[in-house]
Parts: C-alpha cells; structure tokens; sequence
C-alpha cells in the first residue's frame, strides 16, 4: 500500500475574515494575511511536496505563490472553491446560526448558500481524483470550508458539527491518503 501524503493549508487573512462577513468577492490577502504566508512559507522549509494544487480564488494563489520555498508547479484546481455563501455575500456572519450553516446533518437552508452535502460531496470527490494521481506529497492551499470538508474525509462526519474543525489562515494539517493505483 503506498500513501500520498497531503498538506492542506488554509489561506492567509483577507479584509471579510476581519470584518466577520459572509464574502463572495475574489479578494487578495491583507497587509497581515502576507505576513501570516511569509511567516509559514518559513516553517515549510523541510516538507517536501512535488505540486502545490491552489483554489483559483485570489487569496488561495496568492498564498500559494508566497509559500512555494521550494518553487514548485502550482496547479489552479476549481474543485478547492470556498463554499458558496450565495446571497448571504456581504452580510454580517451573526445572520445565519454559524453552528447550523457547518452542520453536516442540517435540513435548513441559508439563502442560496451551496448545501453543505454537495459541498463536502465536492472535496470527496476531489479527494478521490487525486488519489488516482502518481505524486508523492502535495501541498494544497485552500479555504476554511475545504477544510472542515478534508477533517469530515479523514476524521469522519461524526456529530456532524464543523464550525470549530477548520483551519485558521495559514494553519497548516498533515493526511494521508491510499493510493488507488488503475
């Protein structure tokens, strides 16, 4: 059995992860979210990875680009996209039941927000696909919500809360997945 090994890192700070908002908007990372890749970009210097797969967002490739110490390939895949928070974009997040919208087994729907299942249906399905590739170690950069969604692939749906199972900007977690050879 051989083992890919996977590094998810959650982007660096952006202006609606300061002001608490529900965002649709493609925005770069603040003066502190740079800082916050900078200051991992240091802590990846003995990870070896053979690509990095960045979210096409903004925030996630430029993250991406300021963490690559070792100057890799950096693939854009769509699958890494944030949940979409649909017609909630701009809102203060107090508008929704911030436990209920990260509930796996929730029936309530928030606006046109994507449905959590689809969402985590999606990243699986991402999961899958890449265990199918000939790489070693990738370094994927990505959002809050895809990583609650790697926690629920890896460490099971559980109680199907995952408010508080996500990364913070520019954490970094450690898996490993089978690969599936064809």
């Amino acid at each position: 059995m051989e083992l890919l090994k996977l590094y998810i890192v959650r982007h660096g700070e952006v202006l609606h992860n300061v002001l608490k908002r529900y965002s649709i908007l493609n925005e770069d990372l603040t003066e502190n979210g740079i800082n916050q890749a900078l200051e991992l970009r240091e802590k990846l210097k003995n990870i070896s990875y053979d690509v990095i797969l960045s979210s096409p967002l903004i925030r996630a490739r430029h993250t991406a680009e300021l963490i690559n110490i070792h100057n890799k390939e950096i693939l854009i895949e769509e699958e890494l996209k944030e949940r979409s928070c649909g017609d909630l974009s701009d809102q203060p997040l107090e508008v929704t039941n911030r436990e209920e919208y990260w509930n796996y087994n929730t029936v309530i729907q928030y606006g046109t927000s994507e449905n959590i299942q689809s969402f985590f249906e999606r990243i699986f399905s991402f999961l899958e696909e890449l265990s199918r590739k000939n790489y070693q170690s990738v370094l994927i950069v990505a959002h809050s919500g895809v990583t609650k969604a790697f926690s629920a692939y890896f460490e099971g749906i559980g109680d199907g809360f995952f408010l508080n199972r996500g990364l913070g900007n520019c954490e970094i977690k450690e898996y490993e997945i089978e690969r599936i050879k064809d």
